[in-house]
């Protein structure tokens, strides 16, 4: 199983209220269709946009038209599931002291209560291969080298593997996919407006979204 992400900003002494972890993730078989139709839908728009085809266009530079253009031509795809994990600052009760560890809890949380309820792996006897792929220019060193080491002991119970890999989002079309998904979910906390029309059309089935610390479950 594939899980493309994008990582918010959580350095310590950031004053936004929200990060955001997130992404999606899909299985073997749909992993190239989902990167294609994406990699269309993105090049359609930056030839749309007079912009140059090998730079790299973020979802901040995107209309709500153009994103709900991109959802629709992918949500439908059979194992195409958004996941985000939005980090609401002003209900921590503790700051958050090391960014390091706190980026693999977040990734571990964002698997546990958006990626394993859909699993269901208690039913399933046969060992899912995670293949989390994130974005790698906000990721410290120290992130890099122990993430997959953390992953792996949390989650010993199941008879999984986890294996990390990083790449620039400039380079990498399911990463800018994974971007436009977290930043569409973290500004639907952030400033609805921004995304309202957005996130009407988005098909609840496709996504699973949740706050931190929890308070009245999944958006979609």
């Amino acid at each position: 199983m594939y899980i493309l992400m994008k990582v918010g900003s959580i350095h310590k002494n950031s004053k936004t209220r929200y990060f955001a972890v997130g992404g999606y993730f899909c299985f073997e078989d749909d992993k190239i269709k989902i990167k294609s139709k994406y990699k269309k839908e993105n090049l359609k728009l930056k030839k749309a946009k007079e912009i140059d085809l090998e730079s790299e266009i973020k979802s901040y530079d995107m209309t709500e038209e153009d994103k709900i253009q991109i959802f629709n031509k992918i949500q439908d795809i059979e194992t195409f599931h958004g996941c985000v994990k939005v980090f609401d600052k002003q209900y921590m009760r503790k700051e958050i002291v090391d960014s390091n560890i706190f980026f693999n809890y977040a990734v571990k949380v964002l698997i546990q209560d958006c990626i394993l309820p859909i699993l269901n792996l208690q039913e399933n006897d046969e060992p899912i291969e995670f293949i989390i792929s994130i974005d790698n220019r906000n990721i410290r060193v120290g992130e890099l080298n122990n993430l997959e080491t953390y992953l792996k002991t949390e989650f010993c119970i199941y008879d999984d593997d986890f294996e990390i890999t990083y790449y620039d989002s400039k380079t990498n079309y399911g990463i800018q996919l994974a971007d436009l998904t977290v930043n569409t979910f973290y500004n639907f906390y952030k400033d609805i407006s921004i995304v309202e029309n957005v996130i009407k059309e988005l098909k609840p089935k496709n996504f699973r979204v949740s706050l931190f610390p929890r308070k009245g479950g999944n958006k979609k």
